[in-house]
C-alpha cells in the first residue's frame, strides 16, 4: 500500500518492511482513538479550503457527506485501520480517495500528517477532558454528600500517625472534595492550553497556501489559536505533559484518599467498611474482606502522577520542529483517561454504599484527642496559653487526664461546619468556567453546508 509520503521511487524490500514495523509501532492501535477526531479536522480543513478557492462547492459537499459516514462508523466502533496503512490520517484519505477519486486527494492540501495529528490530540484531549470534568464532579457531589451527613460524626485525627486532635468524618470527605476543586482548577488551565489551534502549521512552518487559519479556529470551538507555526509545532509534547500533570493532580488526591480507605478499614482502626460483595476474600483465609477497589485506585492514581515525568523524559532534549520521538508519547497518554475515567467512577459507586462506624472516640485510647480543646478551655477562661498547656501536660503525665469530650468548634472549615456551601460554589465556578458549551455548539454547526 502506498504512503502518503511515498514518491514512487522505493520498492517494496525486507528492509523497508522492517523499517515501518518498527516506525508504526502502536499508531495503527492508538489512532483508532483519534479517528472521529481525525475527521472533524477535516471537515473544518474542507470548509476553509472551499473559501480560499482550492475546492468547488460540488466538491465540498462530496467530501463532508463521504466525512460523514466515516466519522459515524467511528462514532460506533466500526472504523479500522487496514493492514499495510500507516495511520488515522492515510486511512482517511484512502478511503475518501477510494470513494471520491481526484477529489479525496485534494483534502491534504495545505497540511501535514504534523499539524493533523496535533490537531487530533488537542480535540481528544478537550473531549475527554470534559468528561473528566463530569466524573469528577459526580465524585465531588457524593463525597459533599456524606461530608454534610457526617459533619458532626466525630473521627480521630492524626500527625505522624499518632493520635493528634478530634477531625469528623464531615472534614474527611469535605477535604477531598475540596482537593478535586484544585484539581479541576489545574486542569482548566491546561485545557486552556489545549484549547488552541494548531492547524495550518503544516509541518511546522506554514503553507504558501493563503490559508484561513481563524475560521478553522471558529469552525472548531478553539478559544484561539497557537499563532506561531513554529510554537504550534513545539506544542507537541508539552500540551501532552502539562495535561498529564493535571490529570496526574486528580489521580494524587484519589491515591491519598484511597490510602485512608485502606487504612481505616483495618481492623486496628475499624473506622469504615463497605458490603461483603464490593470487597475481596483470600483464598485461604475466610474472614477477609480486603479493599482491592482502593488498592488498584491507589495504584493506579500513582501510575497517573508519574506520566508527565515519562512525557518530560520524551521530550526533555529535543530541539524545536518535528521528531518522531513523540509518536511514543501516545503510547501511555490516550489510555490515561480511560485509567482515570474508570477510577473517578468506581470510586464514586463505592462511596455511595459506605458504612461509617459511630462513637469511634468514646474509647479509651482516644481520650488524648481532647488535650488541645481541654488547653482551649483554659485559655478562655483566662489562663495564658503556656500555662495552660503545661496543666495539661503535668495532668496526663500524672494520669490525672480527664477530659469534657463535647466539641464547641465554629469557624469555617471546622467541625459541624465545614464550609461545604462555600465549596459548592468554588466548584461550580470552576465547571462552568470551562464553558464547554460554546465548543459543543461550534461543533453541531461544523457540518451544516
Amino acid at each position: 500500500m502506498a504512503k502518503l509520503w511515498d514518491k514512487g521511487t522505493n520498492s517494496h524490500t525486507e528492509a523497508t518492511q522492517l523499517i515501518e514495523n518498527f516506525t508504526v509501532g502502536k499508531d495503527r492501535e492508538l489512532d483508532v482513538w483519534l479517528a472521529p477526531f481525525d475527521v472533524l479536522g477535516s471537515v473544518a480543513h474542507i470548509r476553509m479550503l472551499e473559501s480560499i478557492g482550492l475546492l468547488d462547492t460540488t466538491e465540498l459537499t462530496q467530501l463532508v457527506v463521504a466525512l460523514a459516514d466515516i466519522y459515524q462508523a467511528a462514532q460506533s466502533g466500526n472504523f479500522i485501520i487496514e493492514a499495510g496503512i500507516e495511520d488515522v490520517h492515510s486511512q482517511v484519505e484512502m478511503m475518501l480517495t477510494q470513494k471520491l477519486g481526484d477529489v479525496g486527494k485534494k483534502i491534504h492540501s495545505g497540511r501535514s500528517r504534523n499539524d493533523q495529528v496535533l490537531l487530533d490530540l488537542k480535540l481528544y484531549m478537550r473531549h475527554e477532558i470534559k468528561e473528566v470534568v463530569q466524573l469528577t464532579t459526580a465524585l465531588f457531589e457524593q463525597l459533599m454528600q456524606l461530608s454534610d451527613q457526617h459533619k458532626n460524626t466525630l473521627l480521630p485525627g492524626y500527625t505522624h500517625l499518632q493520635v493528634a486532635m478530634p477531625s469528623s468524618f464531615g472534614l474527611w470527605f469535605g477535604a477531598y472534595a475540596e482537593s478535586l476543586t484544585d484539581d479541576l482548577l489545574l486542569l482548566q488551565a491546561v485545557y486552556r492550553i489545549a484549547n488552541q489551534n494548531p492547524l495550518g502549521s503544516a509541518a511546522g512552518y506554514g503553507s504558501s497556501f493563503p490559508l484561513d487559519r481563524q475560521m478553522t479556529t471558529d469552525l472548531l470551538g478553539f478559544e484561539r489559536l497557537n499563532y506561531n507555526v513554529v510554537y504550534a509545532q513545539m506544542g507537541r509534547g508539552k500540551v501532552e505533559k502539562n495535561v498529564a500533570f493535571a490529570l496526574g493532580a486528580i489521580g494524587g488526591s484519589l491515591a491519598k484518599m484511597a490510602m485512608d480507605v485502606c487504612l481505616y478499614m483495618n481492623q486496628n482502626f475499624g473506622f469504615i467498611t463497605f458490603p461483603d460483595h464490593l470487597t475481596t476474600g483470600s483464598s485461604i483465609m475466610p474472614h477477609k474482606k480486603n479493599p482491592d477497589v482502593f488498592e488498584l485506585i491507589r495504584a493506579k492514581g500513582n501510575k497517573l502522577q508519574a506520566l508527565s515525568n515519562e512525557i518530560l523524559m520524551i521530550t526533555a532534549n529535543l530541539p524545536s520542529g518535528y521528531h518522531r520521538d513523540l509518536q511514543l508519547i501516545k503510547e501511555n497518554f490516550l489510555p490515561a483517561f480511560a485509567d482515570l475515567k474508570a477510577c473517578l467512577q468506581i470510586a464514586t459507586y463505592m462511596f455511595q454504599h459506605i458504612q461509617i462506624k459511630e462513637d469511634i472516640l468514646k474509647s479509651e485510647k482516644y481520650k488524648y484527642l481532647f488535650s488541645v480543646e481541654e488547653v482551649n478551655k483554659q485559655v478562655l477562661a483566662g489562663t495564658p496559653f503556656r500555662e495552660a498547656y503545661k496543666n495539661v501536660g503535668l495532668a496526663i503525665d500524672a494520669g490525672n487526664f480527664d477530659p469534657d469530650q463535647s466539641i464547641a468548634h465554629t469557624h469555617i472549615g471546622s467541625i459541624g461546619n465545614p464550609g461545604n456551601q462555600q465549596v459548592q460554589q468554588k466548584m461550580q465556578h470552576i465547571v462552568q468556567s470551562f464553558d464547554f458549551a460554546s465548543v459543543t455548539q461550534a461543533l453541531d454547526r461544523l457540518w451544516e453546508l
